[in-house]
């Protein structure tokens, strides 16, 4: 017994030994950022606060969610307002905005109201407005809080995103801040750029590490009092002063706070006593801290990499600083206006619905088809024209497309008769231009049909300085030669074999 105890001891701390030699301690956590990236006093925190604020109140753009919200007495309505206003305000101008949130809450002025529309109507009211899923993700989730919350819309920016689809957080931060008073931040394009601007933040602004630090300063920021007034007025600096180019810094209530201002103002006053021959300040603290950042000095995760140092050039606008963007995916579509006289004699076009899922998703538009890149011409005509052949049932001529433009790769072809259209592709109707303008269509198709009215006044419009003589035939009458506007029964004739 003893011998066991003897031979096994040893085996069992060289086992320890093994064990404590392989550990591997977890990482470090990341260091925090120096206080010159935070709002650590608590004094300039309450002055940039009452400072924001006061601005706000004297120079707000009068709009009409913020009426609303300021207005109305019932919470679910209040809330539903600033909901529509901010899912619009997504990558969309304010200025383009307006008058879509007008019609919409004219229209739908309830979540009820909203969740008994149909996505056809939804569509055609947000048509040129972009971005065509938000619509259809704010119906989707109107419906979900009036059958499943029973119209309550949640009070608290957790459970706004946990149960709304298509809210994500700063979407539920500004209904939670404006609509009920929740203090807590938001973080948008805006906003990133103020903060990075006011702490000198060089890091990649669109990193999540950054992100995350984004929020953290947002959320210390807000007034307690007046979280949504507090949340509207930085986001108000940053799209009315605190601009991408050409900030207004004269303007802006908050400099006194902005570390990037300051330190472009102390490089006039060097570059001004060495105008005029007097010795330099000796720097302070905080200045040589900065300098240090900016030359890359440490391992801060928030100042800029020595790569990029700070340009003087660009003064305050050398924040916020992201990573370059990916070229963005190169897609080629052909379209084809498909024209006829309609029984008043008006131009009539063929449109045709999207599937009910993906990219414009239930949105109309002309027939159209997905290009492999570098097609040549003669085989881009060919797979349009097979396209259009399996919505007439009947063989179609390639080479009688006329060819438009290149924003969409479009061609265009005038029938003179009806065509019995095949009712087991996706749904299809004519409409006069009136009824297209009103019909959910996106901007491009939009596009495609200015070029196509602009090219058919080019080809009925006569070339300047020259006479036809009367009876003469038009050039290029009855000939099958491409872009000629060719008859049914050309545009319908088999093609005959080279």
């Amino acid at each position: 017994m003893s011998f066991h105890l003897l031979s096994s001891s040893p085996r069992c701390w060289n086992g320890i030994q093994s064990q404590e030699s392989n550990f591997k301690a977890p990482p470090a956590a990341p260091a925090p950022p120096p206080a010159r990236h935070l709002f650590s006093d608590p004094a300039e925190v309450e002055a940039l606060r009452g400072n924001l604020l006061a601005w706000y109140d004297r120079c707000k753009r009068d709009l009409p969610w913020r009426a609303l919200a300021a207005t109305e007495p019932d919470a679910n309505k209040r809330g539903y307002a600033v909901w529509v206003s901010e899912i619009m305000l997504q990558q969309t101008q304010v200025a383009t905005v307006i008058d879509y949130y007008n019609r919409w809450m004219q229209k739908w002025p309830t979540l009820q109201a909203l969740a008994q529309a149909s996505l056809e109507e939804v569509n055609e009211l947000w048509a040129g407005l972009g971005y065509y899923s938000r619509g259809k993700r704010l119906q989707e989730a109107a419906r979900k809080v009036v059958s499943e919350l029973a119209g309550q819309m949640p009070r608290t920016a957790e459970d706004l995103q946990k149960v709304l689809p298509g809210v994500g957080r700063y979407t539920a931060g500004a209904i939670a801040s404006i609509s009920y008073g929740q203090a807590t931040g938001v973080v948008d394009g805006n906003v990133i750029r103020v903060l990075c601007r006011l702490r000198c933040i060089g890091a990649d602004s669109s990193s999540p590490s950054v992100i995350d630090r984004l929020w953290d300063m947002a959320n210390v920021l807000v007034d307690r009092s007046r979280p949504g007034d507090f949340n509207q007025a930085l986001m108000e600096l940053g799209a009315t002063v605190c601009v991408p180019k050409a900030p207004l810094c004269g303007e802006c209530p908050v400099k006194q706070h902005c570390q990037a201002w300051r330190r472009v103002e102390k490089e006039l006053a060097f570059a001004s006593q060495k105008l005029f021959g007097k010795p330099p300040p000796v720097p302070d603290v905080e200045d040589c801290a900065v300098t240090l950042a900016f030359a890359g000095v440490g391992d801060c995760p928030l100042c800029p990499p020595a790569t990029e140092p700070w340009d003087s050039s660009l003064g305050v606008t050398n924040f916020p600083r992201k990573a370059a963007k990916k070229p963005p995916r190169t897609m080629r579509t052909a379209t084809c206006v498909l024209e006829r006289r309609g029984c008043h004699g008006a131009p009539e076009y063929l449109i045709v619905q999207r599937p009910s899922s993906g990219l414009l998703a239930g949105l109309w538009e002309f027939p159209s088809l997905p290009l492999a890149q570098d097609l040549q011409e003669k085989k881009e005509r060919e797979e349009l024209a097979d396209h259009l052949q399996a919505w007439m049932g009947q063989p179609v001529a390639a080479k009688g497309l006329q060819f438009i433009g290149e924003t969409y790769v479009v061609y265009s072809l005038h029938l003179d008769g009806d065509v019995t259209l095949n009712p087991a592709l996706s749904p299809s109707r004519w409409v006069t231009e009136k009824e297209f303008h009103a019909s959910a269509v996106s901007t491009a198709m939009k596009k495609v049909l200015k070029a196509h009215e602009k090219h058919r006044r080019k080809e009925n419009s006569p070339v300047k300085g020259s006479k036809r003589k009367r009876g003469a035939k038009a050039e290029g009458a009855g000939s099958t030669c491409p872009g000629t506007q060719l008859s049914l029964r050309a545009f319908l004739r088999a093609p005959t074999a080279p």
